[in-house]
């Protein structure tokens, strides 16, 4: 994810330089300036939602991880009570 966000800016930072260099005066480096922080800020924003993403991923994990263990446990409990019944 991060490398598609890196990717994302430097292109974005490419398109505003090569716009800026195709004509001249403060206000292209200005723009190129305005579209760099654009693509910055963007970046800043896709990487939260990649953490938040992670974030949301490990806590699913962490349930399910919980969910198999009593499921197993269930399972055992099951077992030795049909072995007790049938035992008798």
């Amino acid at each position: 994810m991060n490398k598609t966000v890196l990717k994302v800016s430097v292109l974005a930072l490419f398109l505003g330089l090569a716009g800026g260099c195709a004509t001249t005066g403060g206000d292209d480096v200005a723009a190129a300036n305005q579209a760099a922080e654009a693509a910055r800020a963007a970046a800043d924003r896709a990487t939260q939602a990649a953490a938040d993403a992670q974030s949301s991923a490990d806590r699913a994990l962490s349930a399910a991880s919980e969910a198999q263990a009593c499921c197993e446990a269930n399972s055992e409990k099951m077992d030795r009570m049909f072995q007790k019944v049938s035992s008798k």
